[in-house]
């Protein structure tokens, strides 16, 4: 059953999006966030590059996984498409759908998303999710780090989402 979860949530279900389906499905994920986290807005605004996945499923039971496929927008246009994917064993049964945004904030951070073929979240640039608490407190003093996360709009029952480990890696959708 496992071994299900994963194929059904691996990579090769990074097709099944098109181009165009993906940039609308972000930009109103992107909306939905503005509107309910003014401070995401902000930071938005002042990012280099926004990375957005506006649906990431994530199912399991003791061994789970999750995955989706996400645009970059740099300048509010389209520049690239990933997927996110990730393998997990422990104590866990559930499933759950949510958004997340990566906000790159230097142009180092963003070269690297760019010139990399494939990205694990905890090597490379350092991130730090922000969360509705954090967010109240961002201000241009306190932006220091080179990609914030934002995780937002979870539905479904499964304890955390922390996205450390997984693979962020570019994908080529029609």
């Amino acid at each position: 059953m496992a071994a299900g979860v994963m194929l059904a949530l691996g990579p090769a279900a990074a097709w099944a999006a098109s181009r165009a389906d993906l940039e609308r499905d972000g930009r109103a994920a992107l909306d939905r966030l503005y509107a309910g986290t003014p401070k995401a807005a902000e930071l938005g605004a002042r990012a280099r590059g926004v990375l957005i996945f506006p649906k990431i499923v994530k199912a399991g039971f003791m061994v789970g996984g999750h995955s989706g496929n996400g645009v970059l927008f740099v300048g509010g246009r389209a520049a690239g498409y990933y997927n996110i994917s990730a393998g997990s064993f422990g104590l866990q049964a559930g499933a759950q759908t949510f958004s997340y945004a990566l906000f790159f904030m230097t142009e180092d951070a963003l070269a690297y998303l760019e010139k990399s073929k494939g990205w694990a979240i905890g090597a490379g640039p350092s991130v730090v999710v922000v969360d509705q608490g954090m967010a109240k407190t961002i201000n241009t003093t306190t932006l220091k780090e080179a990609v914030y996360s934002m995780p937002f709009g979870q539905r479904g029952l499964m304890g955390g989402i922390g996205l450390e480990g997984s693979k962020i890696t570019p994908i080529h959708p029609d």
